[in-house]
């Protein structure tokens, strides 16, 4: 190589090296080194390593590029740089985006912060394209899968670390919200089984909510797998109110039977209560053997689901869903006929398979209200799609934070304003205040026309926008006591 040429082909790595810099350990140094090499498109090879030394140079045998670092004092777990030469005089053909210091691990720890405080982030493109972008090396799939791995452990913890710590972690969950149930359930070898967890302000709630119990799981995705439980009623604004959670191996009925188990001690069994689930062998069973006086009954959309599939009959589900919501047996009647002159093995499927009582609104033993279908469980379930990877406790956190989030967004009922127009004069109503701007509203402390229109909008009950001076129940006790006659003069 003449001295032209090596000229031509140095270069500096374009760190902030120098000899005497001090790192805490290290795997700092390694770690600032594998940077350093990706940005500068180079690669560097170790020729000795062990606890208290590292020496490494360019791959290139002939380049001058070298590290040599060792330990403060033995005792330490700092480490100096003790000799350095930081200019490469290698050929531009040696240095390669696709280098050994491009590991699953670097990339890993590189890319963590873009999953701190999110549920997602970056999926194994976006990490191929960061490693590009960022670090200028070029990577597989692979590696970017394993690098968003990696990064996912230093967020989240690694699945034996989730499950050492979930015992404590359970413990300041009980001593931090109170009334709160946690259980854990083992094996005969002390490995993690099941686990509980219904929050005290739920447990509480509950007394408020109609009692009507949607139950279901969703598969887990992460190392160890598994599935997550979940109970949830639904509040009087149709939104979902989660009452417990759990995971279990699978949706065997010795799951369901422990899952249950718990849940009753926090909810009670009643014949007030209704539970509501798919028709799977292992719950149908469960629920017969923990609730005593419960009602089960079916979700209307999976059993409409299995009339499609099982009997390719689409065109009468207009009055499979008629006789579902029906609150007459005699038109219940009809549509069943009707369902039965089309498509008789369906109806025998409705009535014998499935049972009246089970789909039914007006054949049902108890009370379901309007709420025939497992959509409020659904939905709970498709909330945490992109955190069923997560280890345990990760996910439990998540399920913890969406909780609080809507307990204190949900806490303060926000004043609703309608503008009306009808009547003489339009009217603006503020629901929450109970007033409008035609003061009829506020002067009678009866609802005017533009709030029963509001409320109407908002499907909120107009008798709960009457002043109580109205109501049978002041009338009742206005005249609640007895005047008792004093009687003649004579006595």
């Amino acid at each position: 190589m003449s001295t032209t040429e090596a000229s031509d082909s140095t270069f500096r790595d374009g760190s902030d090296l120098h000899e005497g810099k001090y790192f805490n350990t290290k795997k700092d140094l390694k770690r600032k080194l594998s940077d350093i090499a990706m940005k500068g498109n180079f690669e560097f090879q170790t020729r000795k390593s062990n606890r208290s030394l590292w020496v490494i140079e360019c791959i290139d045998p002939n380049c001058s590029w070298r590290l040599r670092a060792s330990k403060i004092v033995p005792e330490s777990t700092k480490f100096v740089i003790r000799k350095y030469v930081g200019v490469h005089c290698c050929s531009l053909l040696n240095r390669n985006a696709n280098h050994r210091q491009a590991t699953y691990a670097v990339i890993g720890e590189q890319v963590a912060p873009q999953y701190v405080g999110v549920e997602k982030g970056p999926g194994p493109n976006g990490v191929q394209t960061f490693a590009r972008t960022k670090l200028g090396a070029q990577i597989s799939y692979y590696k970017a899968w394993r690098g968003r791995k990696h990064a996912h452990t230093l967020i989240r913890g690694s699945p034996e670390q989730s499950f050492h710590i979930l015992p404590s972690y359970f413990h300041m969950l009980e001593k931090l919200n109170l009334g709160t149930v946690t259980r854990i359930e083992v094996d005969g070898e002390s490995r993690f089984k099941y686990l509980f967890l219904a929050f005290g302000v739920a447990i509480r709630g509950f007394r408020y909510m109609r009692k009507v119990v949607g139950i279901d799981g969703t598969f887990l995705k992460g190392q160890y797998w598994g599935v997550l439980l979940v109970a949830t009623a639904q509040d009087g604004n149709g939104q979902c109110y989660p009452l417990a959670w759990g995971i279990v191996d699978s949706e065997n009925e010795d799951a369901w039977t422990w899952f249950l188990t718990q849940l009753k001690e926090v909810i009670g069994d009643t014949d007030e209560l209704a539970l509501i689930s798919d028709r799977a062998p292992s719950i149908k069973k469960a629920i017969s053997t923990i609730f005593e006086k419960a009602h089960h009954g079916a979700c209307t959309w999976h059993v409409a689901q299995n009339i499609k599939n099982k009997f390719k009959c689409a065109d009468i589900m207009g009055s499979y869903w008629s006789a579902v919501n029906t609150y007459r047996c005699e038109d219940f009647a009809g549509y069943m006929i009707e369902i039965s002159y089309r498509y008789p093995r369906v109806a025998e499927y409705l009535e014998n398979e499935v049972g009246f009582e089970k789909w039914s609104r007006c054949h049902y033993p108890g009370l379901r209200y309007n709420i025939t279908t497992m959509n409020m469980v659904e939905s709970l379930n498709s909330m945490l799609v992109n955190a069923r990877d997560f280890p345990y406790v990760a996910l439990l956190d998540v399920i913890q934070e969406k909780m609080s989030k809507w307990w204190n967004d949900r806490r303060i009922l926000n004043p609703v304003t309608y503008h009306v127009k009808g009547g003489e004069l339009e009217g603006v109503v503020d629901i929450f205040n109970k007033t409008c701007t035609c003061k009829e509203f506020d002067s009678d402390k009866l609802p005017c026309v533009h709030a029963i229109a509001a409320a109407h909008h908002a499907q909120v009950s107009v008798y709960n926008l009457v002043s109580p001076y109205y109501t049978k129940e002041y009338y009742v006790l206005a005249y609640g006591e007895t005047i008792y006659l004093v009687g003649s003069q004579s006595q």
